[in-house]
């Protein structure tokens, strides 16, 4: 296995935007708290315990007990830090889910898995500790995330020191999400994604709230080398040429892929077996069915 992200790294930066408090960076969260909800509110179940994975600030626990249809969520995270007064939490490095097999109806994670090395490892951790029939719900970053970012830091290395060291994470795509879903065992999984710009006055309130998020750059190969002004101006020079509005604002997008998948269970529709149909599609279609000569031609 790759080790692509740093965690003692992972950890610091998301402990340090917990000290750092700016609740105004911390809108992709809160969005998609929103949205995990709105999915909860539209299941005909109910969950008793529910488990929310590395939240932050756990207003996604806070929406799902908002809907009505949890009755309790316990949070895990990094560090006993992220804890609200009076409130405990169990805590876990990011790529452990340190629950009992078959222990929780629903477990949300909210924009943290697509910082784990070992992520297949991870979602069969969490699809053990479902119960049968148990949901699972993620955001997670995807492929077009920080799009705009990514190309004007690598130009801008290239230019001024002739190579390039990643500075921006890679995303997965909303494809690879689903294989993986698949092959962690989950039933009837679901992906699809939704697309947010947003819009700065430059280069640098975007790259301080990545930094309120926890989003710093966490890769084992990044450059060791600080961001000098230099580097930076240049960045935020090519960023207003390629990426700007007409009132001079820059773009920056970020690409969510929700997810979700159950545990197995036997009350789950499956797929018909090929050749197992009762009814032509022609009859279905009220037309007459046309044979093809053999070969297909």
């Amino acid at each position: 296995m790759d080790i692509v992200f740093d965690p003692r790294l992972i950890a610091a930066n998301r402990k340090r935007a917990l000290h750092l408090g700016d609740n105004k960076a911390l809108f992709l969260l809160d969005i998609a708290a929103e949205e995990l909800a709105d999915r909860i509110a539209i299941v005909e179940r109910h969950f008793e315990t529910a488990v929310e994975l590395h939240g932050a600030t756990g207003v996604t626990a806070q929406r799902l007990l908002q809907t009505g249809k949890v009755d309790a969520v316990t949070r895990v995270e990094t560090d006993a830090e992220f804890a609200g007064d009076g409130e405990a939490i169990e805590v876990a490095p990011l790529e452990d889910v340190p629950l009992p097999p078959a222990s929780a109806n629903l477990i949300v994670s909210p924009l943290s898995l697509h910082l784990t090395n070992d992520t297949p490892g991870t979602l069969i951790q969490i699809r053990r500790a479902l119960k049968p029939d148990g949901l699972f719900l993620a955001a997670i970053p995807g492929s077009g995330t920080l799009q705009e970012l990514r190309d004007v830091l690598l130009t801008t290395e290239a230019e001024l020191t002739g190579g390039a060291s990643p500075r921006v994470v890679p995303f997965a795509d909303v494809r690879d999400v689903g294989a993986l879903l698949q092959r962690a065992g989950f039933a009837l999984p679901v992906t699809d994604t939704e697309t947010y710009t947003v819009r700065y006055d430059s280069i640098l309130p975007l790259m301080r709230d990545l930094r309120a998020m926890g989003m710093a750059n966490p890769l084992t190969g990044r450059s060791r080398r600080p961001l000098n002004r230099r580097f930076l101006m240049r960045a935020a020079e090519l960023y207003a040429e390629r990426y700007s509005d007409a009132d001079g604002r820059i773009r920056a997008t970020f690409s969510i892929i929700y997810v979700s998948g159950w545990a197995p269970h036997e009350s789950q529709q499956k797929p018909l077996k090929p050749g197992s149909a009762k009814h032509r599609l022609a009859d279905a279609l009220k037309t007459a069915e046309i044979k093809l000569p053999p070969g297909g031609k």
